[in-house]
């Protein structure tokens, strides 16, 4: 995919992960429909930098819980650009057990609607003017909690319903790819522990002691949590890099999932 003039929405883009991706495409000339819901003091900058960059662009406010909103975000891209290109699924939202507690059914009801439900009926709606676009590309943001789950050093990181919601997601992932293909590629990134989700940039990471931060960089091979640099590289990988990807899962993690199982020296055996 040649991404100049391309037309891409990116959900949750306020902040953080979509951000960054919004500001990356925008940078490449790609045009950019950015929506954003929470933390109005963050709107300024993105509208900001998007100025500078220069780079054709919309910024909509919109609560996708509103599933009946979605078909009216994607007509205001189509209205505004003629086109549908790219779509960006990153919005989620997650409950941190050391942050929450025990579950409410409100957070449960929150997790579920932002991390699984709006993801669906965002694809759902966009996918006509994406397979119209004859090249088009969907990236689901994930987490490892899908696989984790509530264990180990995570088990103060990740609750039980964005677990399972995003082991769902995976779910979507595959299945989108047969109905996609074969105009339009679906892949998911399956983000582990970063900087802005589930790291030093979080309400939830002040909450742990210094141990328990340890224990999650020392569960992590590279022993970092992850930046904007990773997701962007990545998010390029898989729109430029990938023409015979879909229906993948990149997982981005440092090595989390694989940093539990230390491997024993080679024995000297018996022969």
């Amino acid at each position: 995919m040649k991404l100049e003039n391309r037309v891409a929405l990116v959900l949750g883009a306020v902040k953080g992960i979509g951000r960054a991706v919004a500001l990356d495409l925008a940078q490449n000339k790609v045009k950019v429909v950015a929506t954003h819901f929470d933390w109005p003091e963050a709107l300024p900058d993105l509208k900001s930098d998007l100025a500078v960059i220069g780079t054709d662009h919309e910024i909509i406010q919109i609560d996708l819980r509103q599933t009946d909103a979605v078909k009216s975000l994607i007509d205001q891209v189509i209205n505004r650009f003629g086109r549908l290109d790219i779509l960006i699924n990153n919005i989620e939202r997650g409950g941190w057990p050391v942050v929450h507690g025990a579950y409410l059914p409100e957070q449960w009801d929150l997790e579920m609607a932002t991390t699984l439900r709006a993801k669906w009926w965002v694809f759902d709606a966009a996918l006509p003017h994406l397979k119209a676009s004859g090249n088009g590309a969907v990236i689901n943001f994930s987490s490892i909690s899908g696989i984790v789950g509530r264990s180990g050093p995570a088990s103060l990181v990740f609750n039980d319903g964005y677990a399972a919601a995003n082991r769902a997601v995976s779910s979507f992932t595959e299945n989108w790819a047969r109905i996609a293909a074969p105009e339009v590629r679906v892949n998911e990134i399956m983000l582990g522990l970063f900087e802005t989700r589930h790291g030093v940039r979080t309400r939830g990471w002040g909450l742990l002691n210094d141990d328990q931060k340890k224990a999650l960089l020392d569960h992590t091979l590279l022993n970092r949590l992850g930046n904007m640099e990773d997701v962007v590289a990545a998010v390029q990988f898989l729109l430029t890099g990938a023409p015979f990807m879909t229906g993948s899962v990149l997982r981005l993690d440092g090595g989390y999932l694989l940093g539990g199982e230390a491997v024993a020296p080679m024995p000297n055996g018996v022969v």
